[in-house]
């Protein structure tokens, strides 16, 4: 049986961000490995009140500490520029719900490459807020993977119940799996066996869990000056 990680996100996460970031850039390395990846979207507001979990920047301590835990993320996967806009945090069920239809209606690549762009406008400077929809639209206009009549039927659609169902029906579903934020991952290996993952720095235990070949951190002793 094929190895398999659905990957749940919101707009509104920096870790969702780095998260598929990272597993784009590992998709092609996975297909060797038979291992396929599918994107999608939840409201990370439904999960946190469903779980009665508290967002970081909620709890004085986690937010003290986020400041440098955020940066370090950012050095790592090679996007520093990264910054929490001034409308954060923001309401994502406009992007959220539009996703949904772009996935359900554009090739895969085409959604994948619209949700980064919707991730790049919102915490790339100067920063859009793409929960308005003049500045949805907008972003999306500029990454050109859209028509004028393409963009009027995916704000359309943002508005209209089926969408509004099927995200909803994403936040349930991850809710049901026990997830208490995003990025939340559900693996399935080789053996059929399925089993949550939670966070972007747990990339290693889920290659672990998938059987494939990695290599982990070392620590390389001092080297003696000449």
């Amino acid at each position: 049986m094929a190895g398999h990680i659905d990957c749940y996100l919101d707009c509104s996460s920096f870790y969702s961000f780095l998260t598929l970031s990272y597993l784009l850039k590992q998709r092609d390395v996975l297909a060797t490995h038979d291992v396929s990846v599918e994107f999608h979207p939840i409201f990370l507001g439904g999960v946190n009140v469903g779980s009665g979990n508290k967002p970081p920047w909620s709890l004085p301590a986690k937010a003290a500490y986020g400041k440098f835990d955020s940066k370090r993320a950012q050095n790592y996967h090679g996007v520093p520029d990264i910054a929490v806009p001034a409308f954060f945090p923001p309401l994502t069920l406009l992007p959220q719900r539009a996703l949904c239809y772009i996935k359900a209606t554009f090739p895969r690549t085409t959604f994948e490459q619209a949700w980064l762009a919707l991730f790049h406008g919102m915490w790339i400077p100067p920063h859009a807020n793409i929960c308005l929809p003049d500045a949805f639209r907008q972003t999306l206009h500029d990454s050109k993977l859209f028509s004028d009549a393409d963009l009027d039927g995916i704000v359309a659609a943002a508005g209209q119940q089926e969408w509004k169902d099927c995200l909803l029906a994403n936040t349930k579903k991850v809710l049901d799996q026990g997830a208490f934020g995003a990025p939340w991952m559900w693996v399935r290996n080789a053996q059929g066996k399925e089993e949550p993952f939670f966070g972007s720095d747990r990339f290693h235990f889920m290659w672990e869990y998938l059987g494939l070949p990695w290599k982990d951190i070392e620590l390389m002793p001092r080297q003696a000056k000449l």
